[in-house]
């Protein structure tokens, strides 16, 4: 992610201020960097704001969000696909009209796709097969794997893209500063596709030679790849997503909150919107009591002190702010129970404040 926005910087593809979009709710990394000095980008929020008809959050998005994206003054869209934290895929509907956009309304939109939680969606379709042209795609196999502490993540680019066209149409100042930043490496460093331009600035350039992973990365790498194309998806994929289905299944059953089936989820995560459980199971009243007499982090602070339970607070994601996110991949299966129970005693007592100071 940082090599990616440091070098469409340095390349001049995209300039400090441009304005760039974010699809939220998203990992917290990607609504910090674009305000960081050396960017200044002006973001364009698309938010996912659909939700089912008695208002559960599906987290789609809307024709009316995704077409902020169509304003050829958006230079680039991040994502993560399927998100984080409500880990659910784009949809069929999303994926198309954002296919429509690129085609016909923002054709130099560059999109950064992260799709580190596709292999638990069954049948997952990432932007780079619908906008192939537009899309870096960003992957890792350390959550599939459960091996999270050796980044073992990879940047996919197709050869004929639009980055590398843009950089092609830059003349003057522009293609003489990629000349001097490039000379050292290539005769022709005009020729040098964006790809490998990514890989020399991940290392200052003048340490080009030493770019990439080391060996033993290599070599997992290459041990997981090989295991995904020798087995067959009943011997690892399916066996995991059970476990995740289970366990969104025991936090559930604990809450009291029963989710609308949906073949986008991942279920790697799972974002609860505690203001909207607590007007589904004591009205609109209390709900507006509660979020006027509480600060939203305050059931996460709760369960941190009284429960030993660490859940993050969906606010920092640009999700609700009464929202939690859960991470079903971590820990053993009665933890959800005991999160769920937790949880649901925190809003009932809340609500048997709500009803004291009411005099009921």
């Amino acid at each position: 992610m940082c090599y990616i926005f440091d070098s469409l910087q340095v390349n001049r593809v995209l300039r400090a201020g441009d304005r760039i979009a974010l699809m939220t709710p998203i990992f917290t990394p990607y609504l910090e960097i674009p305000h960081l000095d050396r960017y200044g980008f002006d973001v364009v929020e698309v938010s996912a704001s659909r939700g089912t008809a008695d208002g559960f959050h599906t987290w789609d998005y809307d024709d009316a969000e995704l077409d902020k994206l169509a304003d050829p003054s958006v230079r680039m869209v991040c994502l993560v696909n399927p998100s984080n934290p409500p880990s659910v895929a784009l949809s069929e509907r999303a994926l198309d009209r954002i296919r429509d956009i690129v085609e016909n309304r923002n054709p130099d939109l560059v999109i950064v796709t992260d799709d580190v939680y596709g292999t638990f969606v069954e049948g997952f379709t990432s932007l780079m097969e619908v906008c192939p042209r537009n899309t870096i795609g960003v992957y890792s196999f350390s959550k599939y794997f459960g091996a999270t502490g050796w980044r073992l993540g990879v940047i996919a680019l197709q050869p004929d893209n639009t980055v590398d066209a843009q950089i092609a149409r830059m003349g003057g100042e522009d293609a003489e500063a990629h000349r001097r930043r490039y000379a050292s490496l290539t005769l022709d460093p005009a020729s040098m596709k964006f790809i490998d331009r990514m890989v020399a600035d991940s290392r200052s350039v003048a340490l080009n030679h030493t770019a990439g992973l080391s060996t033993p990365q290599q070599v997992q790498m290459a041990l997981f790849a090989l295991f995904a194309l020798t087995h067959a998806p009943e011997e690892y994929h399916r066996p995991v997503n059970e476990v995740l289905r289970r366990r969104l299944a025991a936090l559930s059953e604990s809450l009291g909150v029963e989710f609308p089936d949906n073949p986008l989820r991942a279920g790697y995560y799972v974002e609860l919107d505690l203001l909207y459980w607590a007007e589904q199971h004591w009205g609109s009243e209390f709900a507006a009591w509660m979020r006027e007499n509480y600060e939203p982090v305050d059931p996460v602070l709760r369960l941190s002190e009284e429960d030993g339970v660490v859940l993050l607070n969906g606010g920092g994601f640009d999700g609700p702010a009464w929202s939690v996110r859960v991470s079903l991949a971590n820990l053993d299966h009665d933890a959800y129970t005991r999160i769920g129970r937790a949880l649901r005693e925190i809003g009932e007592e809340y609500h048997r404040r709500f009803t004291s100071s009411h005099g009921a």
